[in-house]
């Protein structure tokens, strides 16, 4: 029995390694086994994501009758949260704790931060919108508690990620850094491919008691997966009982940062690549309803499509990169090829297809993996040790932002074209197309102000042979 226990593992081990992308970062010391189990706050964030961004948006828009403006506000609402990001990762690279921990206090504290606002959420939603004995409370209590709740969630999110991701770099040797954020990533999505499978069969039958009964599942599994994923991962150490006196401050770090080549100039790809592929979160599942008359679980699903399609985009990117390839030059590669992919969304409605639809879905998700690989791994590349945790920071900060505001435009320009009156706006459609066409002409940008940098790196490389 113990022998057949072996060889299954060994077994196991091997498609691991084979074939999901980074786990070569894996060694005797620090097993796949231990990483993946780390690995479990990254799903607890794409559940998160998928629940706001997706299925709570879809269900307010559609079934709860509120206004797409008001829910791209509050989807966006963890935007104010997002800047403090860099701070985050600074504070945890340079944190004094009695207990000897550096990393998992600001994990533990976005952990409670995202329980509090998925308990306030249902009920906050079912007073947003009116329904039953809930129709008796003054409106601005339903849009103040959404706001919370949101703002909450939110919160806990850019913690446990930004400080997550330093915790799993601090773990391996500072070359294989681009792996170990890579797997996590991976993570990740298949986080979000998993929930937005469970979501859409746990609201096929769609009724309001059903939607708080999985808002408030997902706030229990959050604080389980998360208390797992952090059991024994951080060494505790005496030194980190006081502040290090030679520590920068946060200006000098982050003026160090914004010296090196080449830095901000990525910052603003990555600001317009997200805004581009992220502002169709909140409209991708009422277009789908809406337009193409798709269900609840069936709009739901779309998340975990868009999800796939980014799984393969990141497994790609790796393997290439891991053979040579520029990191930037992949990134404008999935720039590009979002255009075509938002191209085939805006078709899709005039052709009444839904399989046009999910194909156009798929390659978005793909070309954003491989443009979020290639942000990534480009941006850490640049930062030395020491600055790990605040290069992430500025990388998620400006990948957050950029996808909030990208929501909230979203939101506002779907309304107010569907306000606007006109006989050509008739067409269930026409609120969308201008956001899909945003979308395209956004990331056309980034492929322009990724071009330097993609020369320059060729230049160096050819000056250095």
């Amino acid at each position: 029995m113990f022998a057949y226990r072996r060889f299954v593992l060994s077994r196991l081990s091997q498609i691991s390694v084979r074939y999901l992308p980074f786990a070569d970062v894996a060694t005797d010391d620090l097993p796949l086994s231990r990483l993946l189990r780390l690995s479990l706050f990254q799903v607890t964030v794409g559940m998160a994501l998928v629940l706001v961004i997706g299925t709570l948006n879809r269900v307010m828009i559609v079934e709860l009758k509120v206004p797409a403006t008001l829910v791209g506000v509050m989807v966006s609402l963890p935007v104010l949260f997002a800047p403090f990001r860099m701070l985050i990762g600074y504070r945890s690279d340079t944190h004094a704790s009695a207990l000897g921990l550096r990393r998992i206090p600001f994990i533990w504290k976005g952990t409670i931060l995202q329980f509090g606002g998925f308990a306030i959420m249902p009920f906050a939603l079912l007073v947003l919108s009116g329904f039953g004995k809930a129709a008796e409370a003054p409106v601005w209590i339903g849009q103040a508690a959404a706001a919370l709740a949101f703002l909450l969630v939110g919160a806990g999110i850019h913690m446990v990620q930004t400080v997550g991701l330093a915790l799993a770099t601090d773990l391996v040797p500072e070359e294989d850094h681009p792996k170990i954020v890579g797997l996590m990533y991976v993570m990740l999505l298949a986080g979000m491919i998993v929930s937005a499978v469970v979501y859409g069969w746990a609201l096929q039958n769609y009724n309001p008691l059903r939607l708080v009964q999985v808002v408030q599942g997902t706030a229990v599994v959050t604080v389980v997966l998360n208390a797992v994923a952090l059991w024994k991962q951080e060494g505790r150490r005496r030194d980190r009982a006081q502040k290090d006196p030679t520590a920068p401050s946060f200006a000098q770090a982050w003026a160090d940062f914004a010296q090196m080549d080449g830095a901000l100039r990525l910052l603003v790809v990555i600001g317009l690549g997200t805004a581009g592929f992220g502002m169709a979160d909140l409209v991708m599942e009422p277009y789908g309803g809406q337009v193409l008359g798709m269900s609840v679980s069936q709009t739901t699903k779309l998340t975990a499509i868009f999800a796939a399609g980014g799984l393969f985009g990141f497994g790609l990117a790796w393997r290439v990169i891991g053979r040579g390839a520029e990191p930037l030059r992949i990134a404008a590669l999935g720039a590009a090829l979002g255009i075509p992919a938002f191209a085939g969304i805006i078709a899709s409605s005039g052709m009444g297809s839904t399989g046009l639809f999910v194909l156009a879905i798929l390659l978005a998700g793909f070309a954003g993996g491989l443009f979020s690989h290639g942000t990534l791994t480009g941006t850490m590349r640049r930062a030395p040790r020491s600055q790990i945790g605040l290069a992430l920071g500025a990388w998620g900060a400006v990948q957050a932002t950029s996808a909030g505001v990208a929501v909230m435009v979203g939101g506002i320009i779907r309304d107010s074209m569907s306000g606007a009156g006109l006989a050509a706006l008739q067409h269930p459609a026409a609120p969308y197309t201008p956001v899909f066409g945003l979308e395209m002409a956004l990331l056309a940008l980034a492929l322009v102000a990724v071009v330097p940098l993609v020369r320059n790196r060729g230049r160096r490389a050819v000056a250095a042979a």
